[in-house]
């Protein structure tokens, strides 16, 4: 039996955008209730609020939501896919290497034809760790780091390109080249989508800051 927030979530993707008030009327709940439900709903990035409307009275406008951005289904992953075929196909591996590695450029400027990425590989290592690791939780990586016996091993909870990995191996090589960029050290991935003991997905990065 669905529970109170999967017939919400219904309703609202069938509506399209509903506020509190329509919710409390098409499910029999109160109003305090279904903004209980909406509440958690957008904390955990499925809703989001998409308009608002001035109520009775002086009181606060009545907000509608509508399924998030990141809950709606699109074509970006089908689309990113053909581009990267297209982009890499009939190239021979060396070109293939340096069209990554200046897509990997790109990324660590966050989109930007500047030669520069924030903190820079002159700055300290424990603040380009730092840096590294907040701006890959910037694109939802939801990464962390750990101390190892040669270097620093870098963890990453989500694949963001999940969706055509499969297809694009090559995205691997893209994580890797962009952490060379943030740290300025080489980097060799060690797990790929490791199931860890709670049975999440994951992947690993090593920094090699020693030879051999």
């Amino acid at each position: 039996m669905p529970t109170s927030r999967q017939k919400i979530l219904a309703y609202i993707r069938k509506h399209q955008a509903a506020s509190a008030a329509d919710i409390s009327r098409a499910l029999g709940m109160s109003q305090a209730n279904a903004r209980h439900h909406l509440a958690h709903l957008e904390a955990n990035g499925l809703i989001e609020v998409t308009g608002q409307q001035r109520g009775e009275g002086r009181g606060r406008p009545v907000q509608f939501f509508g399924l998030s951005r990141h809950t709606l289904d699109d074509n970006v992953a089908h689309l990113a896919s053909v581009l990267l075929e297209e982009w890499l196909t009939n190239r021979p591996p060396k070109r293939q290497e340096e069209l990554l590695r200046a897509l990997a450029k790109r990324m660590a400027r966050g989109g930007s034809t500047s030669n520069s990425t924030a903190g820079g590989q002159n700055a300290p290592f424990p603040r380009r760790l730092a840096e590294a690791v907040e701006r890959l939780n910037e694109m939802h990586y939801q990464a962390r780091w750990e101390a190892g016996v040669v270097g620093p091993r870098i963890i990453l909870g989500y694949c963001p390109y999940t969706r055509i990995i499969s297809r694009h191996p090559e995205l691997c090589q893209v994580d890797a080249l962009l952490l060379e960029e943030y740290l300025g050290f080489a980097i060799r991935q060690s797990a790929k989508l490791q199931a860890s003991a709670k049975g999440q997905p994951f992947c690993e990065f090593l920094v090699r800051m020693s030879v051999g």
